[in-house]
C-alpha cells in the first residue's frame, strides 16, 4: 500500500510541476524562440574573438584562426563566445536553469569508456559548463546541425528535417525523464551499440563495436604506443608538430609540473589518488587541441609506474565560461573544479582520473585520461540520413544530461506534446545559421585585411 501511495504522490507532484512549466508559456511563449534578429547594438563578433584570445599562447592564436577559417562549421565551433553573447543578450529566457554544456555542438559528443569499461555515447566537452537556461544548449546544438547540413551540401529542407528530428527527440526524452524516479534518470545512458546500430559512420562504429560486441577500440596501451617512443625509463613523448611538441626550456607551458600533479592528486577520490601515486611524471609535452581551445595551455603528461606501465593524462587549461557574463559567475573559484563538477553532473559516467589543479603562475587546469577508448564522428562525411539520426541521438543525450540537474517535469511542461516548440527552434536554427554565415565572412575579411593573423597548423 505504501508503494501505491508513493506512486500517487509522485504523480501529483509531477502533474503540478508540469503545470508550472506550462504556465511559463504565458510569459515566454514557445513561439518567441522562433527566428533570430540581431540587435542594433550587437557586439562586434571579431572583437569578441579577439577578447577570447587574450591570455592564450600568442604563437598558437594564428593556428586557432587558421583552423576556424576552413568552413562556417569550423568557425562556429571556435566561436562559442559569439553565440553566448547573442543568447545572453538577444533571446528569450524561460528562467529554468540546468547545468548546461555551454558549447553544445555536434562534435562535442562521442563514445568513450566508463570506469567499468563499458562504451557509452555522451557529451564529451565541458570547458564552458555552467548553470544557465537549458534552452541555450538546445539552440546551440540545433544551430550546429543546420550549419553542418549546409557544409556537407544538404538542401535547406534536409537541414530543417534534421533539426526538427533533434528537437522532437529532446522534447520526448525530457518528458520521459519527467516520469522517472531520480535514480532512474541518474542511471540513464545511451550505450554505444545503440549508436552503432543506427548510424553508418565507419569511424564511430569502429570505436563503439568490435566483433559485433561493444568493446574497447582504443585502449590506454594503444594510446601510449601512439604517443611515445623509447622503452623503460627512457620512454618519452614523441614530438609530432604542430599538434604535439616539447616547448623550448625557457618557454614552459606548465611552470611547476611536479607540483601541479601533486595538487591534482589531492582532488581525486582516495583510491584513485593512491593509484595515480604509483606513477611518476616522466615527460610533458604541449598538445594543440580542438578548435575553440587552441592557444590555451594544454599538455600531455607521460606517467610511468614500471618499465612498460605507462599512463597518459591530458592537462588542459580551464578559463572562465563564456556564459558567465550572462548567466552569472560560477560558484567555484577554481575553473578547473567548475569543469570537473559540471562534467560529473551532466555525464552518465565520467573518467575516473578526472580532477583539477593549478600552476604557480596562476593558471587553472583540469586533468583527464588521454583518448582512452574514445571515438567521434566525422560530421563532414555524413549523409543526410546519418546527420538526422545522429542529431537525434545527441539531442536525446542532452535531455538526459539536463534532467540530471534540472526539473525535467518543468521543462517537459514548457515544451509540451505538440510540435510548437520544435518548429520555433527549427526556425531559430535556420536564421542563426544565416547569422553565422555573415559572421564567418566578416572573420575571413578580418584575416584578409590583417586584423587577424591566421596560418595552417
Amino acid at each position: 500500500m505504501a508503494s501505491t501511495i508513493d506512486e500517487h504522490a509522485q504523480s501529483d507532484i509531477s502533474a503540478d510541476v508540469f503545470a508550472e512549466g506550462k504556465a511559463i508559456r504565458l510569459a515566454v511563449s514557445r513561439s518567441t524562440h522562433s527566428g533570430w534578429d540581431a540587435a542594433v547594438d550587437r557586439a562586434d563578433p571579431i572583437a569578441l574573438l579577439e577578447e577570447s584570445s587574450v591570455g592564450r599562447l600568442p604563437s598558437l592564436i594564428p593556428i586557432r584562426y587558421g583552423r576556424m577559417s576552413a568552413s562556417p562549421f569550423t568557425f562556429f565551433r571556435g566561436a562559442a563566445i559569439i553565440m553566448a553573447s547573442d543568447l545572453g543578450t538577444s533571446t528569450p529566457n524561460t528562467g529554468i536553469f540546468a547545468q548546461v554544456c555551454g558549447d553544445c555542438h555536434l562534435e562535442n559528443f562521442g563514445v568513450f569508456a566508463t570506469p567499468e569499461r563499458n562504451i557509452i555515447f555522451d557529451i564529451n566537452d565541458f570547458d564552458e559548463t555552467l548553470p544557465a537556461p537549458w534552452e541555450w544548449d538546445v539552440k546551440r546544438l540545433t544551430a550546429s546541425i543546420h550549419i553542418a547540413g549546409r557544409v556537407i551540401g544538404l538542401a535547406e529542407k534536409q537541414c530543417m528535417k534534421a533539426v526538427l528530428t533533434a528537437v522532437r527527440g529532446y522534447r520526448e526524452q525530457i518528458r520521459l525523464c519527467a516520469g522517472m524516479t531520480a535514480l532512474e534518470v541518474w542511471y540513464s545512458r545511451v550505450d554505444a551499440h545503440v549508436v552503432a546500430q543506427q548510424i553508418s559512420d565507419a569511424a564511430l562504429r569502429r570505436a563503439a563495436v568490435k566483433n559485433g560486441k561493444t568493446a574497447p577500440a582504443y585502449t590506454h596501451e594503444m594510446v601510449a604506443d601512439e604517443y611515445t617512443e623509447g622503452v623503460g625509463k627512457d620512454r618519452f613523448i614523441a614530438d609530432k608538430p604542430p599538434n604535439l611538441f616539447h616547448p623550448p626550456a625557457d618557454n614552459e607551458v606548465i611552470v611547476d609540473a611536479q607540483q601541479v600533479m601533486k595538487r591534482y592528486r589531492e582532488t581525486l577520490r582516495e583510491d584513485i589518488a593512491h593509484l595515480v601515486g604509483r606513477y611518476h611524471l616522466a615527460d610533458l609535452a604541449v598538445k594543440v587541441v580542438g578548435m575553440g581551445s587552441i592557444g590555451t595551455r594544454c599538455a600531455v603528461a607521460l606517467l610511468m609506474a614500471k618499465n612498460d606501465d605507462a599512463l597518459l593524462l591530458q592537462i588542459k587549461e580551464a578559463r572562465p565560461s563564456v556564459l558567465e557574463d550572462y548567466a552569472g559567475k560560477s560558484r567555484y573559484a577554481d575553473h578547473g573544479q567548475r569543469v570537473v563538477a559540471g562534467q560529473r553532473l551532466m555525464q552518465a559516467a565520467s573518467d575516473m582520473f578526472l580532477g583539477w589543479t593549478f600552476s604557480a603562475d596562476g593558471h587553472q587546469f583540469y586533468v583527464r585520461q588521454l583518448s582512452d577508448m574514445k571515438g567521434s564522428v566525422q560530421i563532414t562525411a555524413m549523409s543526410a540520413d546519418d546527420l538526422t539520426v545522429y542529431a537525434k541521438l545527441c539531442a536525446t543525450v542532452l535531455a538526459i544530461a539536463h534532467a540530471r540537474s534540472a526539473d525535467a517535469a518543468k521543462i517537459g511542461g514548457y515544451v509540451g506534446t505538440s510540435e510548437t516548440f520544435d518548429d520555433a527552434i527549427a526556425a531559430f536554427a535556420a536564421a542563426y545559421a544565416d547569422q553565422n554565415d555573415r559572421d564567418y565572412h566578416k572573420f575571413l575579411k578580418a584575416i584578409k585585411t590583417g586584423r587577424l593573423e591566421a596560418k595552417e597548423g
